[in-house]
């Protein structure tokens, strides 16, 4: 009986012939749980067009975002982590650094790049979340002073993209001594009279926070980004209290006073401009 047999072949491919999807084509939004193709994500600047979540990126992608047809000139691009306290915790520090370049491809948690921006130049240095949870160590503080070095120089407003888990905990005190350093360089910056705007992504946290994020000319945000210094669950356990709805959300910091705006990152490089004309007229 024909009925279930099968006669003609469906599936004409062999095992070996098969092709795997590559890695990085699909992605998850984290909030809808929709499935989003690289192609539409690129197109609509890495935030979901089912529920407008904006997806965690990094340096590579936000120069692409800003800069005019991603044209940019990398700086201080080759500064790597040295070793001066010998730290070692599941593993040498020196190890963790080499491991963790080899897999992102960057040199350290922050990169530094000068180009324009709708025909205006702009400085800006951006933290990659993917290297040691972002952490600021002594390379990101030294970065952050030579990019605002430059500022000064050339006389262009600089542009500080924080994303980061707080201070780096296998320098200790050469960690801390960063948030200093980059404060004293943006008064240097101010009184130079150069536009500082500071642009707090998910997540901004720790030192970062209590330094040069919230020091800004503006201080901005995307949408939804987890802000603060201390996590919810260690101020919940001190001050023995539930926490409001949405803590240490972008909104919520916003409207208790800490956050000039909050813009789509959609809409970011129109405003950043805007912004940039303001202050240059």
């Amino acid at each position: 009986m024909a009925w279930f047999k099968r006669e003609i072949k469906g599936i004409i491919t062999t095992t070996e012939e098969k092709k795997e999807t590559p890695d990085g084509i699909w992605n998850k939004c984290p909030q809808c749980k929709k499935p989003l193709h690289y192609t539409e994500q690129v197109e609509n600047q890495y935030v979901c067009h089912y529920c407008g979540y904006h997806l965690r990126i990094g340096s590579k992608e936000y120069f692409s975002v800003l800069f005019d047809n991603n044209e940019f000139t990398e700086l201080f691009p080759d500064l790597t982590s040295g070793d001066p306290l010998h730290f070692t915790d599941t593993k040498k520090y020196t190890d963790r650094i080499t491991e963790t370049q080899f897999k992102t491809g960057l040199k350290d948690a922050l990169r530094v790049g000068v180009g324009k921006i709708n025909e205006q130049d702009l400085v800006i240095a951006c933290m990659d979340f993917n290297f040691i949870g972002g952490s600021m160590g002594s390379v990101v503080g030294e970065k952050i002073a030579r990019a605002i070095d430059h500022s000064i120089e050339h006389k262009i407003p600089f542009l500080m993209i924080s994303k980061s888990g707080g201070a780096r905990m296998m320098e200790a005190a050469f960690s801390l001594m960063q948030m200093a350093k980059t404060s004293a360089k943006l008064a240097l910056l101010g009184q130079a009279k150069i536009p500082y705007i500071s642009l707090l992504t998910d997540p901004t946290t720790g030192g970062v926070t209590a330094s040069y994020a919230m020091l800004g000319d503006i201080n901005i945000a995307e949408p939804g980004s987890l802000i603060g210094f201390a996590g919810p669950r260690v101020i919940k356990e001190t001050i023995k209290k539930d926490l409001p709805k949405g803590f240490q959300t972008a909104e919520f910091v916003q409207e208790h006073g800490f956050l000039d705006f909050i813009v789509d990152r959609r809409e970011m490089k129109e405003e950043l401009s805007a912004f940039l004309k303001m202050m240059k007229n």
